[in-house]
């Protein structure tokens, strides 16, 4: 039953599922178990002894049969009894005699059974097992893998880091490609998502670096989703977008919606934060370093200049709208800001429908604007602690106060 549903979501996914059947062994399913959106435990039903002859046989000639249209094998070893070292030895010495890059991602400790592949991809408990370390130096480890390079006649090594990224290795050189920072919901699948992204790759002969960085992303959306699920090329489309995208930071509303929309896809969290920030202080600054930790974008809605005034009297803004979303731009900590002329954000917050608002200890969740609209579509509403001390009507106040007293001084003399 497991295997004949395999086979229809194989075809349900226009993939032409080249399988064999085996009587004698169960197709491999894995039961997740969930606490709210974390894996917690997985029951696996599997069989992992040697196949009958007659099955790598029958697998063989299933490879042989369509080498002629294929760019890149990948070798998926799950250490469930297929891929022995003979197996392994006949796929990859096929695929070289075409010319076709073979990627292995491996889970047998005994990475010889993998050499003359183009590149393995171990993660870096893998590859502490294949060099029989006992270690977590990762440069250690780094430096110890690329003897395998050369040792197991491979173009190079792929190492994937977790949130270190992935490291490129050949014999004399190495790269690195940083991972984008997301949140983790899920793990499943993230390892198979970057070696199907450089099998990719590979087939269209797109360069290391670029291949690499490319399966960061891919990983990146995945880890950002329950279960295992595949990455869509839109998705992957506006990852990269997002991260190419412009510098610019001060946006209309369409703009930002429109970034917004990369950064979904890109499994980016969004918080949103408003206010007037005139002549932005410590206290400012304070409170959008704790805004941008609740997640992975922040978006910084500013009161336009007639809507300070309608807020704070005709004195106010000290600074205009244009050098107040100026200087906020130039924030590490800002990815998007945003001007807006009502008394209150609820439209801006109900068009960019952020994950987490965010207001100032001085308020309660009761009299956030927008708190009912973020919690109807799951968000949440998070009240930072304020510095002490720091505002911008105190400053105005010590301001004045100094004239004042100049003033009476001079008057005095």
């Amino acid at each position: 039953a497991d295997g004949q549903q395999l086979q229809s979501l194989l075809h349900a996914a226009d993939v032409e599922p080249l399988l064999v059947a085996n009587a004698e062994a169960p197709t491999t399913s894995k039961l997740r178990i969930l606490g709210g959106n974390q894996q917690i435990a997985r029951l696996d039903v599997e069989h992992t002894a040697p196949r009958p002859p007659a099955a790598y046989a029958a697998l063989l000639a299933h490879v042989e049969s369509v080498l002629p249209s294929v760019a890149a094998m990948v070798l998926s070893d799950y250490a469930k009894g297929v891929l022995t070292p003979e197996m392994c030895h006949q796929l990859i010495a096929l695929a070289r005699a075409r010319g076709i890059p073979v990627l292995v991602d491996p889970k047998n400790r005994d990475f010889s059974r993998y050499a003359g592949a183009t590149t393995i991809c171990p993660n870096l408990a893998e590859l502490s097992l294949a060099l029989g370390e006992n270690t977590t130096d990762q440069e250690h480890l780094l430096e110890r893998a690329q003897e395998l390079v050369t040792r197991l006649g491979l173009r190079y090594l792929t190492v994937t880091m977790s949130d270190k990224g992935i490291a490129v290795l050949w014999p004399d050189a190495r790269h690195h490609a940083p991972a984008v920072a997301r949140q983790v919901f899920d793990v499943s699948g993230a390892g198979d998502t970057v070696i199907a992204v450089l099998a990719l790759c590979a087939a269209h002969g797109v360069d290391l670096p670029a291949a690499a960085a490319l399966a960061n992303l891919a990983a990146g959306i995945v880890i950002g989703k329950v279960g295992t699920v595949p990455v869509t090329r839109a998705e992957l489309l506006e990852a990269v977008r997002a991260l190419t995208a412009p510098p610019g930071k001060i946006l209309d509303l369409p703009q930002l919606v429109d970034r917004i929309t990369a950064w979904r896809r890109a499994g980016d969290r969004i918080v949103f934060t408003n206010g007037c920030f005139d002549l932005l202080h410590v206290g400012h600054v304070t409170l959008l370093e704790q805004c941008k930790a609740l997640g992975d974008r922040l978006i910084i809605g500013i009161n336009s200049d007639a809507s300070v005034r309608g807020l704070k009297g005709p004195a106010r803004p000290i600074i205009g709208e244009v050098e107040r979303a100026r200087l906020l731009s130039a924030l590490s900590v800002a990815d998007a800001v945003v001007i807006f002329d009502a008394p209150t954000p609820i439209e801006l917050i109900r068009a960019t429908r952020p994950d987490v608002l965010v207001k100032g200890g001085d308020y309660t969740t009761a009299t956030v604007v927008g708190a009912e609209d973020v919690q109807s579509w799951g968000g949440r509403v998070e009240l930072v602690p304020l510095v002490e001390g720091f505002s911008t009507t105190r400053i105005v106040e010590r301001m004045t106060a100094g004239d004042r007293d100049r003033q009476a001084q001079q008057t005095q003399h």
